[in-house]
């Protein structure tokens, strides 16, 4: 044994030991192929830079998510352009309407006024003249709820300034400032009217085209003789409807029906409220998100607002989301009763209209 304290490094002999008999060397063929199987690139060279990688459900869903919004803030862009471009209504009507309080998302009343061209011939010659309300629709619209009443032409309203007389004839005697402040008059209970729009029947049917149409049911078979020079005798069986823009638009406007000679406005008003409704229902077909562009640029110039881009947002956005497809049109006392001809109705049906649309 050498000497610890002599310097020299003790010698030391390494032994190995060897397998006995009945140990065995671990097995790892199987997380060898383990790991072949989840690292199958493993022998390729890398991508190059720029290289597009592999197609997976991932990426599919990332790039229809791009695809949806890219259509989605093209159709936004053209709604605002051609509403910044719409006509507007006159300041005098604009002067004429409540403004504060209300919004289109937590409610507000909106006037729909058709007005009535009597520019060449018409089923009706002694109504010559200027033109006046051809439809009267009161709407108050909110995000998810949609209500409507729609006030016959011929009911019996104190016009400002000019007496009793049938209510679209304030449209002919002081445009729609006039025929707002006579809504207001003629509803009374509180009603303000909050926005207007006046529907262009020259570009209505332009919308309801870019829509795919309207679905009606109408309740009876439609036989009209000519009118506006435009319907050459209108004729619709009973039932179920699909309608282009140019039929809807007759649809809506018939005056006279010998087919069902008991018809009346009421029946006339009831079948434009069917226009308004098939038209929400257009747009919530799935294949509107394609027509989501020409929809977008047609809607604001089929009408006439003192609402520009961000407001009509608001007001097509509550009609989709509105629940309300129930036509609800005044139920006048009497039919003709009234000087004129006129329809009288009842103080107590104005107020439940107003607490109808209201919620009061």
């Amino acid at each position: 044994m050498n000497d610890p304290g002599g310097g020299d490094k003790p010698e030391y002999k390494v032994y190995k030991s060897r397998p006995g008999r009945l140990r065995k060397e671990p097995d790892t063929s199987g997380l060898e192929a383990l790991r072949q199987r989840n690292q199958p690139d493993r022998d390729k060279p890398p991508r190059e830079p720029g290289e597009p990688g592999p197609i997976t459900g991932k990426r599919v869903a990332k790039w229809a998510a791009v695809a949806v919004g890219a259509w989605l803030l093209f159709s936004f862009v053209l709604f605002m352009i051609s509403a910044q471009t719409q006509t507007g209504v006159s300041s005098t009507a604009e002067d004429a309407l409540t403004s504060g309080g209300n919004s289109l998302l937590t409610g507000s009343n909106v006037l729909v006024l058709g007005s009535d061209s009597r520019t060449g011939d018409s089923i009706d010659q002694s109504q010559a003249g200027p033109g006046r309300a051809d439809s009267i629709l009161v709407m108050n619209a909110s995000f998810g709820s949609v209500k409507k009443v729609s006030v016959p032409r011929d009911s019996l309203a104190e016009i400002p300034g000019h007496g009793p007389q049938k209510i679209n004839g304030a449209y002919a005697l002081g445009g729609t400032s006039l025929m707002i402040k006579t809504v207001e008059a003629f509803f009374g209970n509180g009603l303000k009217i909050n926005h207007v729009v006046e529907v262009d029947f020259q570009d209505f049917p332009d919308l309801i085209d870019a829509v795919g149409g309207v679905s009606v049911n109408n309740k009876s078979k439609i036989c009209s003789p000519e009118f506006d020079n435009f319907y050459k005798g209108f004729n619709l069986s009973k039932g179920e409807h699909r309608l282009d823009g140019r039929t809807a638009l007759g649809f809506a406007r018939v005056r006279k029906n010998p087919c069902a000679p008991g018809e009346n406005d009421l029946d006339r008003a009831a079948r434009q409220q069917q226009v308004v409704s098939g038209l929400r229902g257009s747009l919530l077909r799935p294949t509107s998100f394609f027509r989501l562009p020409i929809i977008s640029w047609s809607a604001p110039k089929a009408i006439k607002s003192d609402m520009k881009g961000p407001g009509l947002m608001g007001l097509f956005t509550d009609l989709i989301t509105g629940n309300s497809d129930e036509t609800n049109v005044l139920k006048p006392d009497c039919l003709g009763c009234g000087p004129g001809g006129s329809l009288v109705v009842s103080d107590a049906e104005k107020a439940n209209a107003v607490e109808t649309l209201e919620g009061k």
